[in-house]
């Protein structure tokens, strides 16, 4: 996949996908569907500098958007710059950079200064066909109401520790787990190594401060590494048995053995377990995560 910042040129015939894309929900993936119908090139667009935390990180992104088949990405930051570019100039700085085939986008997709630029107002100024897709929705739970797919609500998903919701909304599919759930990629650093001492050792992640992460907990899933793929027990928050109070994430990873500092990993919690408590001591601490194990065993194995 080549990637390239919004000032670069793409001039390969293509077939553009404008949004925000931070991550791929149902309804981006029906429009990339529909996108790939057309023999060009996938360009897609993500846009960074928005307010308040992100699904995914860029790297994160870049992994998503290539495991699903995009082409090319466009990485725009909203600098001051751009926010205040009227709908009409960008408009015309996208069309004179990308060498569109057609265009796809969503019925809500808005652009240039105070999101005035509409689907409408891209057909008029666009030199290709332009393909508007509705929204894809669901059925919200208790009410039968249909709401659309949106970043917004998977972010309220997971702020509500809800992830089995939040990964049916990002197209968690049993057959393509690894390319559709919630995850938090970072590089194995070294931690403070009690968990050794006790039979349990476990890597430390550091989370970037844009991350949007779920409520602080103790969480049963996955994890992805270079040497395969393993369930896992996901500490996200403090430990306060060992008076550390920095926010971290720290895994355990059944089944693995042997040194993975320095390399990339993807945790993926994909249920909530039990809160984060105080133990009396590391005796008390190791009788939980005996049954924080047996229980992981029971549901992921």
């Amino acid at each position: 996949m080549l990637i390239f910042s919004f000032k670069e040129k793409y001039q390969t015939p293509c077939t553009l996908l404008l949004g925000g894309f931070d991550g791929l929900h149902l309804g981006h993936r029906a429009l990339l569907s529909e996108a790939k119908k057309r023999d060009l090139p996938i360009l897609l667009t993500t846009m960074f500098g928005g307010k308040g935390h992100v699904l995914f990180t860029r790297d994160e992104r870049r992994e998503i958007f290539a495991k699903a088949g995009v082409d090319a990405l466009c990485e725009i930051d909203l600098d001051e710059t751009l926010r205040t570019t009227s709908a009409e100039e960008f408009a015309k700085a996208l069309f004179s950079r990308f060498n569109a085939g057609a265009v796809y986008c969503g019925e809500d997709f808005r652009f240039g200064r105070d999101a005035a630029g509409t689907p409408e107002l891209l057909k008029r100024l666009a030199p290709c066909p332009v393909f508007v897709l509705r929204t894809v929705g669901y059925l919200a739970e208790g009410s039968g109401k249909e709401c659309k797919f949106s970043a917004s609500a998977c972010k309220d998903f997971l702020r509500s520790g809800d992830l089995p919701r939040l990964n049916a909304c990002l197209s968690c599919a049993a057959e393509d787990f690894y390319g559709g759930a919630y995850f938090v990629q970072g590089v194995v650093e070294h931690g403070r190594e009690v968990g050794r001492t006790y039979g349990f050792p476990t890597l430390n992640l550091s989370v970037p401060a844009e991350k949007l992460l779920p409520p602080d907990g103790v969480y049963g899933g996955f994890c992805a590494t270079p040497q395969g793929n393993f369930p896992t027990i996901v500490n996200i928050g403090a430990r306060p048995t060992f008076g550390v109070e920095e926010r971290k994430i720290e895994a355990y990873l059944d089944g693995f053995s042997g040194d993975l500092y320095g390399s990339t990993v993807r945790v993926y919690p994909t249920e909530f377990f039990r809160p984060i408590q105080k133990f009396s001591g590391a005796d008390a601490l190791r009788a939980q995560l005996q049954k924080d194990i047996a229980r992981l065993r029971e549901r992921y194995r």
